[in-house]
């Protein structure tokens, strides 16, 4: 069974998780926060989504 789970998603409970357990303080996550959206909005964003989206390739096609 495949489970689909967005990138935003994952990314979130990466987050809570390192905020929960390794230190990282609310006002870090806040500011990673506004620089993923700062990259969203720039003229790297297209590459950035390649780069993801071939990662995302790769990882789905690893049998185990």
């Amino acid at each position: 069974m495949v489970l689909p789970i967005s990138a935003a998603v994952l990314m979130m409970i990466i987050v809570g998780i390192l905020i929960k357990r390794s230190g990282l303080k609310a006002w870090h996550a806040f500011a990673c926060t506004l620089l993923g959206f700062y990259l969203a909005s720039s003229s790297i964003a297209p590459s950035i989504k390649t780069v993801t989206t071939s990662v995302a390739g790769m990882l789905t096609g690893i049998k185990l």
